[in-house]
């Protein structure tokens, strides 16, 4: 062997290592070549039965030639002897006789950045080649001299596993015989300046559980059972359906819980109490659980924390079969700078871009993504694409748009350059969001995306073939704010900042909204939801109460958090989930917290069934103000219209008094109103405060409507009342 190749190889710097191990036609016969460290003995035996030794050359490698003159495609098919010191001879496939296992398509549509499953052609996939089973492995590292595979099966040394070159695409690969589901490894990467470190795979699909970092060779067995949830989940637009969401974390909502016995919990708690669907915060794994899954290390593979990635299915499936859609935050904004992950993967900037001014998040101390790079895209894209097709999942919340949208986001001047047209827009960030929303859209019919966007980016909701962002809702940032700002006040003050309940109305109909009270609402200081509430713990839950009804009859979907639906006073923490203990009947305030979650159950119960709080979520002609206007009283009053203009009348009153006789304008062709849903009720934690049996309408004008209706308003209340 030439010397210079013979170093390149042992030091794992050469792209070819297939033109120098295995078996090759030479002048007088066929030439073998292994590389087996710490072997001691290394022979072949041919198909046929018959053994040649192999000399040793030394560091691991071992020669020999089999006379006689023949073509290439004659050479013969054989394996190795191997023996070890102390052991006995093991026979093996050589991985240096096989074929390239990736085909040129899959470079070429790689090339492109339009291999929509990426997953299928990049990692470890367990596979037959040539009539063997083993695993192809596959990794891009453009800028690396050399890359090896290193495993449990070789004692994590890469020597004996060099990985060939695929010429231009950057894309390196081997099949290993032999090496099947369940096997460790990572690629072992020699930088262009000789520097040598592991790295896991950025497509594996199972890792190990953290803080342990290798990638798993794995493949699905699972059978799905969610075909009827999937042949109709598209059957209505989101914007134009029932949507009402529990988020959940996984690892806190019940602690301990692996994903299989989640699935015999969660989705019976989710269905009982209503809800359409569960959004999950980020399941992908991260090595700090403190990050609540939001620095992702493995983009691929669900966190092995809770079991394995068919587990996850079996959750997801279990979910679908109880009738709830299974949404996930995807967060492609950015990721850690963990050495052994993405971070400058193959010695050099790689997903993250090479400009220092655009690389490092300022707000996380992470790495963005290079949007720019065709591949860096392609990867993400078919990310998004993977975990709706092979988890099934139903949408992708898409976490921190508006950091990815804007160039000087958190930048003061000087730390960021502008585009080519001398703005702040990262055009490039654009075309990637335009990109996945289309092709998510285009390839699985039925799914969503929501952004979570905080700025007023025009069009995040509107068709890509418009100019839009493409997503199909978009968490609505504003109301969110405004309406806590508005129920933290005392009651006397909220006249001043009745505008922060109605502002909202003036910009509901921009985009496709959902209303969010997440789990950034519950931590780091900002309090539980009921805590938000001034006054003694009858006002808070009372308030909490009554801001729910609101939240729920407001134009827009809707989101809680995990903790809320019962008036968890604690703000949520990871480390121990919510506060079960105050549902056990042993606990004496516990009938307070069955109260609230009794109401989320009734909200969410008349919700489903009623077309006029979700059918016109995204047209103006499906809202009426009725008291916009009432700040000294407290009180905000609207209809909500269904398609064919059935309504219902909802009014909260934000003060701690019985308002009787309150006078408010109906349409004139509703003779008489029953309620449907009073916070205040008994069974809820209220005083049972009603307006009893059905309202008639009186022929009085009141706020523009030609008759009007007199109720008694419970003291911190929402009411909801339809045609009796």
């Amino acid at each position: 062997m030439d010397a210079m190749d013979r170093e390149r190889l042992l030091s794992g710097a050469h792209h070819d290592p297939h033109a120098l191990l295995g078996a090759h036609a030479v002048p007088g016969g066929v030439v073998f070549r292994a590389l087996r460290p710490f072997a001691t003995a290394v022979a072949v035996l041919s198909a046929d039965g018959r053994r040649m030794e192999l000399s040793s050359e030394g560091d691991g490698l071992f020669s020999g030639v089999l006379p006689g003159v023949l073509p290439l495609e004659s050479i013969p098919e054989y394996t190795l002897l191997v023996r070890y010191e102390g052991g006995g001879e093991l026979e093996v496939q050589d991985p240096y006789r096989f074929l390239p296992s990736l085909g040129d398509f899959d470079l070429h549509l790689f090339g492109e950045g339009r291999h929509e499953q990426l997953w299928t052609a990049l990692g470890a996939e367990p596979m037959a080649h040539q009539g063997v089973a083993g695993t192809r492995f596959t990794v891009w590292a453009p800028n690396a001299r050399g890359v090896r595979v290193a495993g449990d099966f070789s004692h994590w040394d890469g020597t004996a596993f060099p990985m060939r070159s695929l010429g231009s695409s950057g894309v390196w690969e081997l099949f290993l015989p032999g090496i099947g589901e369940g096997a460790r490894y990572k690629f072992e990467i020699t930088s262009r300046h000789g520097h040598r470190f592991l790295k896991a795979d950025p497509m594996a699909r199972r890792t190990e559980v953290p803080p342990a970092t290798a990638s798993i060779v794995t493949a699905s067995h699972h059978e799905w059972g969610d075909e009827e949830w999937l042949a109709h989940r598209g059957d209505i637009a989101v914007h134009e359906a029932p949507f009402s969401v529990y988020e959940i974390h996984l690892p806190s909502w019940r602690r301990g819980l692996t994903y299989r016995q989640l699935a015999e919990e969660l989705p019976a708690y989710v269905k009982d109490l209503g809800f359409t669907h569960v959004q999950l915060m980020p399941v992908a794994e991260h090595p700090f659980g403190g990050s609540w899954g939001y620095q992702v290390t493995g983009f691929y593979a669900p966190t092995a924390r809770l079991g394995t990635p068919d587990d996850f299915k079996y959750l997801v499936d279990a979910l679908h079969r109880a009738g709830i859609g299974v949404i996930m935050d995807w967060v492609p904004a950015h990721f850690p700078k963990d050495d052994w992950a993405l971070a400058r993967f193959d010695g050099e900037p790689l997903y993250e871009p090479g400009d220092s001014r655009r690389a490092e998040h300022p707000d996380w101390g992470t790495y963005e993504f290079d949007y720019g790079r065709t591949e860096v895209r392609n990867f993400l894209v078919a990310n998004a694409v993977y975990w709706c097709e092979e988890f099934h999942i139903d949408g992708l919340r898409v976490d921190a748009v508006a950091s990815m949208l804007y160039l000087d986001y958190s930048r003061e001047p000087g730390q960021w350059a502008p585009n080519i047209h001398g703005g702040r827009e990262d055009l490039a960030a654009v075309a990637f969001l335009q990109e996945m929303n289309a092709t998510v859209y285009r390839r699985v019919p039925g799914v969503m995306t929501i952004a979570e966007e905080s700025t007023a980016w025009e069009g995040v909701t509107r068709p890509t073939d418009s100019g839009g962002l493409g997503f199909g809702l978009k968490w609505n940032m504003g109301w969110m704010h405004d309406s806590l700002e508005y129920i933290a006040h005392e009651p006397v003050h909220r006249k001043y900042h009745h505008n922060e309940m109605t502002f909202s109305m003036v910009y509901a109909y921009s985009e496709n909204y959902v209303l969010p009270i997440s789990h950034d609402e519950v931590v780091h200081g900002k309090q539980s939801l009921v805590s938000k509430m001034p006054g003694d713990w009858w006002q808070q839950r009372a308030t909490h109460r009554a801001y729910l009804g609101f939240m729920w009859a407001h134009p827009g979907k809707q989101l809680l958090f995990m903790g809320q639906e019962f008036a968890q006073g604690a703000e949520w923490s990871e480390a121990h989930g919510p506060d079960w203990w105050l549902l056990d009947p042993s606990y004496g305030a516990a009938a307070d917290h069955q109260g609230v979650r009794d109401l989320v159950r009734k909200l969410n119960t008349v919700y489903r069934t009623t077309g006029a709080l979700w059918e016109r979520d995204c047209d103006p002609s499906g809202f009426a103000w009725v008291a916009g206007g009432a700040a000294e009283d407290n009180v905000f009053a609207f209809l909500r219209l269904d398609a064919g203009g059935d309504p219902l009348l909802s009014v909260s009153n934000f003060s701690p008094v019985v308002r009787h006789e309150y006078r408010l304008g109906v349409p004139d062709d509703v003779p008489a109103w029953e309620e449907v849903l009073n916070t205040d009720a008994l069974r809820f934690g209220g005083n049972g405060v009603t307006s009893p049996g059905p309202v008639k309408a009186e022929a009085q004008g009141e706020q523009g409507w030609a008759t009007s209706v007199r109720l008694t308003l419970p003291p911190l209340a929402t009411v909801w009342l339809r045609p009796a």
